[in-house]
Order: structure tokens, then C-alpha cells, then sequence
């Protein structure tokens, strides 16, 4: 007989004109990992914080049963107590804090008020030990990168005695090397008897680690697989996610490439931080109208700092090099001169940088290019109105209306309103900074379509990106980065997963 940990009946939750989950049921078997999947706005989060008590009991209908007991958290302190612990994809970690300090923060180690941090510290090493971390408990979070400081969020967990534990994308700032580590690691737990759920939209993540999955659509339960009965392939559970199979998942263009749009000449550029320590070196590349050129590299090979200190020098200082648009040089070196020199810059960080979560559709949207909606410097509201409209029905935004505030959107739909802003600038070149990190196959596919009609239109597209097969799939010449430094340029036909890595392993083997 399964040992069921949790069993979920009928969940429905709904927010002011959206039914958000509807009758959703959902089993987990102990020591089990259950992935839990489906296209942004399916009802993933939403479920998993009815779950943990960030939404209370009596704002939904329906019943949790957790170790056979119907169960009704009304905080996430209620959840927390009984082992269920969730890691949300923006860490919940205070940077100038020390890794001791973040992972008993408001569970302190005390006596009479007082710390004893010389517990503290020793119960720090075991559970980083636990988790595989070999730095000192008084290191800083922000001296750690990001893959480790989800390993801190993982040994937080384990300090509060976790029994189920949730990851929401537990992976999604991570690259492939801190990825598996993560996975390898969940897996190792699993052999101890923990029960996870992991929420993911890199499939062949799931794939690997999955005993069973849950495929939710529109708000729903679908099906749910077992990895151990059948072989379960990623086209059968993008098959289930979007109602449809995806034959192609990026869709075929056929470029017409014309003169170059965007050159930049010997950029160097020094370290925001460390002053004294040269970032960029030289870097040198161009764009041209109707192309798509891809940008890849491990993390930290500069990649993300190129695009910043291009645009308005929002990255670095000591800023030296040449940029020119259509053979004549232009001034970037602040955001507005950058915009009307006729760049945009989708940047990876949609949350904080991209968006304000606490305005809605239609304010983001007008928010680079307020001048277009306004008349003697007084927002015309039903020009700014229009405007929203129009791109909210081009780039086919899911909300019940232009005035649904971004934070109640999904992650791929609050993607479309970050492009549809900087789209309302008119750009000639679009720099896209991991334009799909963090959500679901069929979003990807719609952005991917966005991208394909822009470089139709004759502008020019540069992409940062991760992953690398969505490079392959969408770009028509890379440019591979390690520490700084362009290392290689392959067009399409040269290009593979092989010849990108060959071509950083190289390039370390000189520096």
C-alpha cells in the first residue's frame, strides 16, 4: 500500500476575475520526488502557496490532508511546523547577512534572549556539510554565488526539520554545472527517505530526477505520470501542458539579413565593484538588420555586463570603446541617449529591474516612452490606454484587462509586457537578456515568434542566453564569451553545444 505524505482534493482558489485553480488534485507519495508541472498561469505556484499557508485557510475551498489528517494552515509558520518548507525561486536570503545568521533567521539559536553563537556555528557546519557547502559559517551571502545560496536555502530547510520540501525553479539562475549538483543532490535525499515537489520548466531536468509527474493546465489537473511504469518523453509532457503537440519548438524562419545595424569596437570596461579590476577586454561585434546573433558563455563570462554598459552604461565604470549605428557613431553613455540612439534592453531580471510589480499593464507599458503618450507633459490616459491595448493583443498577453497589475501576472506574460515596453521605444536593436528564463514551453514558443517577426521587420536582435540549444534554435550567428573576451564567432551551420564548449575550453587553456 503507497504511503501517501499529502493528498490535495479539490482545491479552487480564485482572485478578482480569475479562477486560478479549479477542483485540482493532487497525491504525493512519501520519499518520493513529484514534479509538478505546466504552462505559466496553469496554477503551479498558486498551489503550492495554498499548500504552505502564504494563502490561509478560508481563502479556498477544498482539503489538504497531510500524514492522514486534514490539515488547515492559516500561516506559513503552521506548515513550517509540521516539516513542509518551500524554497520560492527569488531566494529569501539577506544578503550582508552571514550564512549562520540567514539560516536561523527567526528560528535563532537562544538562551534568555541572548544568541549562542557558538551553537550557532556548529550547527551551521553539520547541516553544510548536510548539503555538500564547504565555507564558513560567517560568510556573507553575498560573497557566495548564486548555486550556493540555493544550497543555504536547502540547509535553512533541514534546520527546521523539513519532511516535504518545495522548490519552486529551483534551477532557473543556476547554469548546467550548479544544476546538476542540485539535482544529484535531491536525488541523494531522496535515498534518505525526503519527499520533494519540484516545480521546473527545464523538462529534461524532470526527466531526470522525477519519480512521478503532475501536469496541470488552465488551472486544472490534467494527468499525472509515472516515470517507473512508462518512459516518459519530454513531447509527451509538453503533450499534456499545452493540449496540443509541439513538433517544432522554435518556430522556422527564413532570414533576410542586410546591413550592419550595431557595431561596437575595443569595449572595455572595469568592474562596478572591484574598481581596479578590467572586466571586459576588447570586445569587439556587430549586428545586422533582420538578425538574430546570439551571445554564449558560462556565468560570469561577461555576457550580461556587455549588454549593460552598451545600454547607458547601467553596468561598470571606466567605460572605454566605440558604438555606432549604421556606420556613424552614437553616444550611449546614458539610458535616454542609448533609447534614442535606438537600443532597448530587455534585461534578465523582469521582477526587479524589468518591471514595477505594483503598476499595471498599461502603466508598465508606456513607462520607457512616456513622451508618446503625453501632450505639454501631461499623460494623455487614453493614449497610454490604446497603446496597451494594441500590444497587449499583438503580443497576445493573458489578463483579464490592461489594468491587472503585473505582480498577478505569470512569468511568461510579465515577460511579454517587459518586451512590449521597450517595443513602444521603436527600437532598431533589441538585446534580449535571457528572454524565457523561468517559464513554460509554450510561452517560449510565442516569444520565439515575437523575436522571429521583429528580425523580419528588418531589426536587429541580440540574444543572451543560457541554454544553449535555444541559441541554436533561434540565432543566426553566436558570439562565444569566457572572462571577458570574445573567444569565437560560428555561424549557424558551424555552430553546435560542441563547438561553443570547445570553443571556451580553449580559451581558458590560453588565459
Amino acid at each position: 500500500m503507497e504511503n501517501i505524505i499529502l493528498e490535495m482534493r479539490n482545491i479552487t482558489k480564485t482572485f478578482p476575475g480569475v479562477k486560478a485553480l479549479d477542483n485540482v488534485n493532487f497525491k504525493v507519495r512519501e520519499g518520493e520526488i513529484h514534479a509538478l508541472v505546466g504552462e505559466n498561469g496553469a496554477g503551479k505556484s498558486t498551489l503550492m502557496k495554498v499548500l504552505s499557508g502564504v494563502y490561509p485557510a478560508g481563502t479556498y475551498d477544498g482539503e489538504i490532508h497531510y500524514d492522514s489528517e486534514v490539515r488547515a494552515f492559516s500561516t506559513i509558520s503552521d506548515s513550517e511546523d509540521l516539516g513542509i518548507i518551500i524554497i520560492h525561486q527569488e531566494l529569501a536570503l539577506v544578503p550582508l547577512l552571514s550564512i549562520a545568521e540567514n539560516i536561523f533567521l527567526g528560528n535563532e539559536i537562544a538562551a534568555k534572549g541572548v544568541i549562542d553563537w557558538r551553537e550557532t556555528f556548529s550547527r551551521t557546519r553539520e547541516l553544510l556539510a548536510k548539503v555538500g557547502l564547504k565555507e564558513a559559517p560567517s560568510t556573507l551571502i553575498t560573497d557566495i554565488g548564486v548555486g550556493k545560496q540555493q544550497l543555504v536555502e536547502i540547509a535553512k530547510a533541514f534546520s527546521k526539520k523539513v519532511r516535504l520540501l518545495i522548490l519552486d525553479e529551483p534551477t532557473a539562475s543556476l547554469n548546467e554545472t550548479d544544476s546538476d549538483a542540485l539535482l544529484q543532490l535531491l536525488m541523494e535525499f531522496r535515498n534518505q527517505g525526503l519527499t520533494s515537489i519540484i516545480i521546473s520548466h527545464k523538462l529534461n531536468e524532470i526527466k531526470k530526477v522525477a519519480d512521478k509527474i503532475t501536469i496541470l493546465r488552465d488551472g486544472g489537473t490534467v494527468e499525472t505520470l509515472d516515470c517507473h511504469k512508462e518512459d516518459i518523453s519530454e513531447d509527451r509532457i509538453i503533450k499534456g501542458m499545452v493540449g496540443r503537440d509541439m513538433e517544432d519548438r522554435y518556430p522556422p524562419r527564413e532570414p533576410k539579413i542586410g546591413d550592419v545595424l550595431l557595431e561596437v569596437k575595443n569595449w572595455n570596461v572595469f568592474h562596478q565593484q572591484h574598481r581596479d579590476r578590467q572586466f571586459l577586454h576588447d570586445v569587439n561585434f556587430n549586428v545586422r538588420a533582420g538578425e538574430v546573433v546570439g551571445i554564449a558563455g558560462l556565468m560570469g563570462a561577461g555576457r550580461t555586463e556587455t549588454a549593460m554598459s552598451i545600454f547607458g552604461r547601467s553596468w561598470g565604470h571606466k567605460i572605454t570603446g566605440d558604438v555606432s549605428m549604421h556606420g556613424k557613431p552614437v553616444d550611449v553613455s546614458t539610458i535616454p541617449k542609448a533609447i534614442d540612439a535606438g537600443l532597448a534592453y530587455v534585461t534578465e531580471d523582469r521582477k526587479h529591474l524589468g518591471l514595477v510589480l505594483i503598476n499595471n499593464i498599461m502603466h508598465n507599458t508606456s513607462l520607457a516612452n512616456l513622451s508618446a503618450v503625453a501632450s505639454n507633459g501631461v499623460i494623455d490616459t487614453r493614449r497610454e490606454a490604446q497603446v496597451a491595448t494594441d500590444y497587449r493583443s499583438r503580443l497576445r498577453i493573458r489578463s483579464h484587462s490592461i489594468y491587472q497589475e503585473a505582480v498577478n501576472l505569470s512569468g511568461g506574460n510579465q515577460q511579454k509586457v517587459v518586451l512590449s515596453k521597450w517595443l513602444f521605444t521603436n527600437p532598431e536593436i533589441l538585446i534580449l537578456d535571457e528572454p524565457t528564463r523561468g517559464i513554460d514551453v509554450g510561452a517560449k514558443f510565442e516569444i520565439y515568434s515575437i523575436i522571429n517577426q521583429l528580425a523580419a521587420e528588418g531589426k536587429g536582435i541580440l540574444m543572451i542566453s543560457s541554454e544553449m540549444p535555444e541559441l541554436l534554435g533561434t540565432c543566426d550567428r553566436i558570439y562565444v564569451m569566457n572572462e571577458g573576451r570574445i573567444v569565437a564567432e560560428l555561424p549557424k551551420e558551424e555552430a553546435s553545444q560542441e563547438s561553443i564548449m570547445r570553443a571556451i575550453m580553449r580559451s581558458g587553456e590560453k588565459n
